[in-house]
């Protein structure tokens, strides 16, 4: 198998563009798709300063070197959830990948926020699915962490399967206000409220693992022990079938959602700052605040975080 640039020999086939690359030529391949998405969707500007969400997986730390090599200001925010082996495993890759690069990582304890209890200890005492917990955890901790070091974009490390599987999942259960909301970047509501963005839309799972084992990128390579059996992991076989069958499959059913927008722009959130972190909120007291309330056993509140 021969490069289609060169002529060389090929280290990867991507199919749904019809093409089999070398290894100089994919690298250029790759950088030039997140060019395109940054170009796109007008993600963020030259001279913002970003921070990288950095789980120690392949999509976050390719990421993170492919935004420092394109000549961008971006330094890496890592959330330690305290799940037992995999964490600190994910943590040590993370922070050798920083060292080496000379990277700047700012080191965040899941504890820090929930009185005290892992993510684990904290599902369990609040009777809560330890992933519904950690996505609120991680959103709350990447925004508020953004805000208080003064960066003006969030990136996170969602790729092309990511978002297809995401938007199959919302469809499946038409989840209209995520719909809605499911873009590339998520603008700034509120000065307390950081802009989030995805550059990684136009490359998919396959792709950025291709990227990172090239590039001699060490990272975690298990799923989260937490999230077997979840639905969204299901949704991926699904279109990874698909896709086998019918190359293109992925980016089609995605990027033709996101230019069509076939359910309207969101509707702007009538946003207050929460009574006890002063972080915006639609109600009194946030998702995050009520939850360590749950844990000090303060009070029971029957509305869900």
């Amino acid at each position: 198998m021969k490069c289609r640039k060169c002529g060389q020999r090929a280290v990867i086939k991507l199919r749904q563009h019809n093409l089999a690359l070398c290894e100089e030529h994919f690298e250029e391949f790759f950088l030039n798709r997140v060019k395109k998405a940054i170009k796109d969707y007008r993600l963020f500007k030259r001279q913002d300063r970003l921070l990288i969400a950095v789980s120690g997986g392949k999509d976050s730390l390719t990421l993170w070197q492919v935004l420092s090599r394109l000549g961008y200001s971006v330094d890496g925010l890592h959330i330690d959830l305290g799940i037992e082996g995999y964490s600190a495993k994910s943590r040590k890759l993370t922070e050798n990948f920083a060292r080496n690069n000379g990277y700047r990582l700012i080191i965040v304890q899941a504890k820090e926020f929930l009185e005290g209890y892992t993510v684990p200890e904290a599902s369990r005492i609040l009777r809560r699915s330890p992933c519904s917990l950690c996505g609120l955890l991680k959103r709350y901790v990447m925004n508020r962490v953004g805000v208080e070091e003064g960066y003006d974009v969030l990136v996170t490390g969602h790729n092309m399967d990511d978002e297809a599987a995401t938007l199959l999942g919302n469809i499946l259960t038409w989840q209209e206000d995520y719909l809605k909301r499911q873009y590339p970047v998520l603008e700034s509501t509120s000065e307390k409220f950081l802009k989030k963005v995805k550059p990684l839309v136009y490359l998919t799972e396959r792709e950025v693992a291709a990227y990172a084992v090239l590039n001699g990128i060490d990272y975690i390579e298990e799923e989260c022990p937490l999230s077997k059996g979840a639905t969204s992991l299901e949704y991926k076989e699904v279109l990874n079938i698909l896709e086998s069958r019918h190359p293109g499959t992925k980016h089609r059913f995605l990027h033709e959602f996101l230019q069509k927008k076939p359910f309207g722009a969101p509707e702007n959130l009538n946003l207050t700052n929460c009574s006890e972190c002063g972080f915006p909120t639609t109600s009194t007291i946030c998702s995050m605040c009520r939850t360590k309330r749950k844990l000090r056993g303060d009070f029971f509140d029957a509305t869900p975080p």
